[in-house]
């Protein structure tokens, strides 16, 4: 359910390569909008080609705000993005405009729409001690362990879910603190905003294919390879970086490193990038209140305003 005296803003969520730039300009034509990127590869700078980043004309036009704000060589977290978006949509709206947030990392709008439990990393050492604990005694012995300290989390898991049980626990041992309040504390953080949710695809998957086949050899043409050589040469940057691991630019660096062949880097990055819209679809298929939209839908942006004046009037 949507509370209508919160300040709206819009979620312009969909595959990779589905039209969701495209439509979100139209939508700023149409409406006091002001675009923030929800996109883990656009924060890179110098990532341009193989992100399908906005050229510079298109961001003077329509400026996107969380765009080129690292550099290639620094991390940035879901909670980093969280903190900054909120900033963004906040400041935003004390101007009387619409927060429109644009892009395909769903776990970035899933953090925002309904915050983010404080939970510590993995213990190696916790982790161990509890998974020999549990193959000497028996799973159902940590479960019953759990249900004392946490009966809550206890009664959601099986006696043999070791998995879950292993990480209840070792969250419990490393902060003092359970599941069930860690995430009571998420709770209070859902986002204060009438969200409109959309959601742009193709009506046939056959044609999203198409679509990212083609813009992947679009992306070739422009000299996306020049644009990873470049990376590649800088000496400070390597594989295992989330910069490195952004589809394409993984298969591309791998061409470079000599481990493929030019068509072979080509098809598998169509293949990766397609898993990723593959990703996607699946996170907005379980997406509470969303409302699709088809690429080739002429009237798209009038079915879109409509969908957004009847959450928000």
């Amino acid at each position: 359910m949507t509370d209508k005296h919160l300040p709206p803003a819009i979620f312009l969520m969909g595959p990779t390569a589905a039209g969701k730039t495209d439509l979100a300009m139209r939508l700023t034509e149409a409406l006091p909008c002001d675009i923030i990127s929800v996109d883990s590869a656009l924060i890179y700078k110098g990532m341009d080609i193989g992100t399908a980043k906005p050229d510079a004309q298109t961001l003077k036009n329509y400026p996107h705000r969380l765009i080129d704000i690292r550099d290639p060589s620094q991390s940035y977290s879901v909670a980093e993005f969280r903190e900054d978006a909120l900033r963004e949509m906040a400041e935003i709206t004390a101007k009387g405009r619409i927060p429109l947030l644009v892009g395909g990392t769903m776990m970035y709008y899933n953090a925002l729409l309904k915050g983010l439990a404080s939970l510590p990393e993995a213990n190696q050492e916790v982790r161990q001690r509890l998974l020999e604990k549990g193959e000497r005694e028996g799973w159902p012995a940590l479960h019953a362990l759990l249900a004392k300290v946490d009966p809550d989390s206890a009664k959601r898991l099986a006696p043999n879910d070791s998995q879950r049980l292993q990480r209840a626990l070792e969250v419990y041992q490393l902060t003092g603190r359970t599941l069930t309040e860690l995430w009571a504390e998420q709770q209070q953080q859902k986002l204060a905003y009438n969200v409109v949710n959309l959601a742009i695809m193709p009506e046939e998957r056959k044609t999203l294919h198409e679509r990212i086949a083609l813009r992947f050899q679009l992306m070739l043409e422009e000299g996306f390879v020049d644009e990873v050589r470049t990376l590649y040469e800088r000496g400070d940057l390597n594989p295992q970086m989330p910069s490195v691991r952004c589809v394409g630019y993984r298969q591309v660096w791998s061409y470079l490193e000599g481990e493929w062949d030019y068509p072979t880097m080509r098809d598998k990055g169509i293949v990766a990038t397609r898993q990723l819209a593959k990703r996607q679809i699946t996170w907005l298929r379980s997406w509470e209140n969303l409302h699709w939209l088809m690429t080739e839908d002429k009237d798209i942006l009038k079915h879109s305003l409509k969908l957004f004046d009847a959450a928000i009037i």
